[in-house]
Order: structure tokens, then C-alpha cells, then sequence
């Protein structure tokens, strides 16, 4: 299967490049889990709607699109029950009978998303051009390029990249390589002319979920969003996306979860942005707000429903706020509040919108003054 990636390069802000005369106006924009294209792996994506297309995001803060799905003679279904484990799911087939899989958190979310999708693929059967002007520059791997076959060869136990032992950070990873390891075994393999070619072919195959970051600094590169997310160098830890990597070492979310906890009524649900406790980058999550316990889970939503950890309301103070440590670094500023708990734990959350991080302090705030 021949796959062509589309890396884009751009130095301002999407949405203040965007001509409102010559530009399709955005309808709605939001989290959603994504199916990969090649890979049968789940990831949360910021999505966004417009006239003529559907663009999606490694993050909300991203200036440069992971890809876009053209509407005009597309078809969506709804609810889509291709998987047997996963809720919520609606499947959009283009024209070109390529299959797009999005799942939402809940279904008042997908039927908003199912509306409007729908309502902007009748408006494009009138005959409308599938255009996006944009004067942003684009590189692409060549047609010839195919990252499903670049990637078996990759993993040949006898020619391919070896996969090994290592630690750093007090921790050990286990069947990973470094990505200078990556970028001089395509170019040793002749698969890339130089180093630059390389990265490109890396960042491919990092973005398609052939390759998955390990290590701190290698999820902080991908993390980035930009052109070359794939890091070529020593320390960069990376990992084949079906091998059998393991790390030794701490959990981000080590919250201990109780059966108790999930005795009350749901109350409000979606997705936030969260940082970690003890790495301070953040990822996208899950939350489902319950009372009486007073109680807030959060989960992947890439995966099963199973908490990651929980944050018991009673007692709890949360207010808006304009400034969290470290928080720039990840490039994440506005629509952010935190959550203190009795025992003095923070918590720090970023909503999509000013309107969404107050609808989620006034609910958390009646849960906790009104919970056990």
C-alpha cells in the first residue's frame, strides 16, 4: 500500500493566515480520537470543520495539519459498529473510498459532530469546488516512497535496525533504538541520499505510528508538531509500534482507584488537556465528572474507558487561572484552570474554549461543595 505523507511548513498562526474571503469558515472544532490510516492504533486529535474538509491536528496548538479529508462526495455513517469494543464511532468515506474513523466521548458530542458534518457535505453536493487556497509551503515524500514496506525492512532481525537495552532517567527501556540510529541505518541502507532526506523519511514514519516514541525527549519532539518531530539524535528513544517495548520505571498517573468511587451520577463529561504529575507535559484526557462520591476520573480516550486516575472533589477549591508553571514550554496558554485538592494537590486543566473552562469550574464546583 503506497502511502504519501504531507509534512507542512509554516511560521504564523493558521488561523491568522487564513483569508476569510478566500479561506472555508470553520463550523466546529474539538477533540476527537482518530484512527490511524495504516495502523490500527487510536490517538486523540484536535479537529476541525470546515465547508469543504475536515483538518486534523496532533495538537490544538499545532500550525501545520497531521492531514485533511476532503468532503465534497464523501459519506458518513453513523453510529459506525466496525468495532466491536469501541463506542461512539462515525466513519467518513470520500470520494476516493478512503474509510475515517473518529470516535467521540459522548453522544451528545457525536451527534453535534454527525450534524454538521452531514449538514457540510450536503452544501458541497450543489456542485461546489473542493479548493483550499493556502500559501502555506508543502514537501512531500515522493509517490514512490512506501512506509509499509520501508518499515518490514526496518524490522528485519538480520539487516534491519536493532532493537536494544537502554537506560536513562533512572529508567530502562526495553526492545528501543536512539534516532540517530534510525536516520544512518536509511542512509547506510541507501533508503535516504543524506541525513535531511532521512529525517524526513523518519518524521514519516513516526507520524503514520510505524515508530512511537519512548523516551522524554523524543515525546517532546513529537509532541512539537512541526516539521521535523522525528529527532536525530542519541538520546531520542523510539520503538517499533508492534514490537514488545516495555519501560521499567515509574507511571505518570498513579492514582489508587476505588470501586466506591464510581457510585455517582455523571454529571458532565469531555475531553481537557492535563498535566502530568510528575513529567509536566501535557496530554489530552478523558474526564467524567460524578457526585455523591464527588469525584472526577480521567482516562485516555484512545482507550478504553479503564481511569488513569481520579481526583476526589470534597473540600476542593477550582478556579480559573492565567499562568501554570512550565506550561509555555508545551506551548499551552489560555482558557486554563486548577483544581486544589482537601489535601492540597494541584491539578492543572486547559479547556478548548473560555465558555467550556466555565462550565467545567461552576460543575465542579457544585460537586464539590455538595459531595461526599
Amino acid at each position: 500500500m503506497d502511502v504519501t505523507v504531507v509534512i507542512k511548513v509554516t511560521s504564523s498562526n493558521r488561523r491568522q493566515q487564513r483569508n476569510p474571503v478566500m479561506e472555508p469558515e470553520e463550523i466546529r472544532e474539538g477533540y476527537l480520537v482518530k484512527k490511524g490510516t495504516v495502523l490500527n492504533s487510536w490517538r486523540a486529535v484536535w479537529v476541525v470543520l470546515s465547508e469543504d474538509g475536515l483538518e486534523f491536528y496532533k495538537k490544538k496548538t499545532n500550525q501545520s495539519p497531521k492531514g485533511m479529508i476532503p468532503l465534497k462526495g464523501a459519506t458518513l455513517l453513523s453510529p459506525c459498529q466496525d468495532f466491536s469494543k469501541r463506542m461512539l464511532v462515525f466513519k467518513i468515506t470520500t470520494e476516493k473510498k478512503q474509510d475515517h474513523f473518529f470516535q467521540a466521548s459522548y453522544v451528545e458530542e457525536r451527534e453535534c459532530w454527525v450534524k454538521d458534518i452531514k449538514k457540510a457535505i450536503t452544501c458541497l453536493q450543489g456542485g461546489k469546488r473542493f479548493a483550499r487556497k493556502s500559501t502555506r509551503r508543502s514537501i512531500r515524500l515522493p509517490d514512490t516512497v512506501n512506509l509499509a514496506n520501508l518499515y518490514t525492512e526496518m524490522k528485519d532481525q538480520k539487516n534491519g535496525v536493532k532493537e536494544l537495552k537502554l537506560e536513562q532517567d533512572n529508567r530502562v527501556f526495553n526492545h528501543c533504538f536512539t534516532g540517530a540510529t534510525v536516520v544512518e541505518w536509511l542512509v547506510s541502507n541507501g533508503q535516504a541520499r543524506n541525513r535531511p532526506e532521512a529525517l524526513m523519511l523518519a518524521t514519516g514514519l513516526l507520524n503514520e505510528g510505524f515508530l512511537q516514541p519512548a523516551g522524554d525527549l523524543s515525546k517532546d519532539g513529537a509532541e512539537a508538531g512541526e516539521q521535523t518531530t522525528f529527532l536525530d539524535q542519541t538520546k531520542a528513544l523510539y520503538y517499533f509500534a508492534d514490537s514488545g517495548f516495555f519501560c521499567e520505571g515509574y507511571s505518570s498517573d498513579e492514582d489508587v482507584l476505588l470501586k466506591e468511587e464510581f457510585r455517582g451520577n455523571i454529571i458532565k463529561q469531555g475531553c481537557l488537556l492535563k498535566q502530568g504529575h510528575r513529567r509536566k507535559n501535557w496530554k489530552v484526557r478523558k474526564f467524567i465528572l460524578r457526585d455523591d462520591p464527588a469525584y472526577i476520573h480521567y482516562s485516555d480516550p484512545s482507550k478504553a474507558d479503564d481511569p488513569l486516575g481520579s481526583i476526589h472533589l470534597r473540600g476542593a477549591v477550582v478556579t480559573a487561572v492565567e499562568y501554570v508553571p512550565d506550561a509555555k514550554k508545551y506551548d499551552i496558554d489560555g482558557n486554563l484552570f486548577e483544581i486544589i485538592t482537601a489535601d492540597e494537590t494541584h491539578y492543572f486543566l486547559q479547556a478548548a474554549t473560555a465558555e467550556e473552562r466555565k462550565e467545567w469550574i461552576k460543575a465542579i464546583q457544585t460537586v464539590s461543595k455538595s459531595g461526599k
